[in-house]
């Protein structure tokens, strides 16, 4: 008896069998002109935690751990202060809650991995790693390339911010305040973020979260960050939600 069709090499062999390295190649060349950017804004996050306190074996730790500048830089006063824990882990989850966004939307694609791949694909993803996949391949529909060219982005996303972070724990005592490296962070952070602000929903959300961070500030424990994230992700959603009803009803 012929072998039925069940028995056919799933896409990932396919994947990596014949097309791993061009598919690889791409995702490195898309990814690319932001490495420069990631590995700056790296190395602000790394000094910072040196600045805020924290030993070189705690800010490796933090590094390596938690993979988020976003949420290292919104817990890094926290800790400053002294603050409660729940604080502390309540303020990163917010900042962070765009990853659960960023899960639902790879599931589909990827949900026949095993679960430590998936696992593992999680950690190293980013915000611009994945909005740059779903350009390229907006339809979960299975195709060759797909998780290969998921690695040629995250990956050498994943290096050049830990480069960037590790050099910045290690020279973080160096630096004099005047350089403004903060600064330089603010920018680098910006430029990686502007392709992401696509649509009326983000645009909105961004800047509702920019005036209640401003209106809030004088909170205790920079909850002021916490209440931002919050009411800019509700208007985004409102936004989405409501500009869909209404192309529903026209259409």
């Amino acid at each position: 008896m012929t072998e039925t069709s069940s028995t056919a090499p799933a896409p990932d062999v396919v994947d990596f069998a014949a097309h791993h390295e061009p598919s690889w190649r791409e995702g490195v060349k898309t990814g690319l002109p932001s490495l420069f950017g990631i590995g700056a804004w790296g190395l602000v996050v790394g000094i910072a935690m040196i600045k805020s306190g924290l030993t070189i074996p705690q800010a490796l730790g933090m590094t390596l751990t938690v993979f988020a500048g976003s949420a290292q830089l919104a817990a890094l006063p926290l800790i400053a202060a002294k603050a409660p824990i729940w604080v502390i882990f309540a303020t990163a989850l917010v900042v962070n809650l765009r990853f659960v966004i960023f899960s639902a939307l790879l599931a589909p694609h990827f949900s026949h991995l095993p679960w430590r791949q998936r696992l593992a694909l999680g950690y190293v993803a980013g915000d611009l790693t994945v909005a740059l996949f779903l350009q390229k391949y907006p339809s979960e529909t299975p195709e060759v390339g797909k998780l290969s060219y998921l690695k040629g982005l995250l990956y050498p996303n994943w290096a050049s911010w830990q480069i960037g972070s590790i050099a910045g724990i290690f020279v973080g005592s160096a630096v004099p305040p005047e350089w403004g490296l903060g600064f330089a962070g603010t920018l680098a952070i910006i430029c990686v973020m502007i392709p992401l602000m696509v649509g009326r929903p983000a645009l909105c959300g961004v800047l509702v979260a920019g005036a209640v961070s401003v209106l809030a500030h004088a909170l205790p424990y920079k909850l002021g960050l916490l209440a931002a994230v919050l009411v800019g992700m509700i208007t985004a959603m409102v936004i989405e939600e409501t500009s869909e009803k209404w192309r529903s009803k026209r259409g």
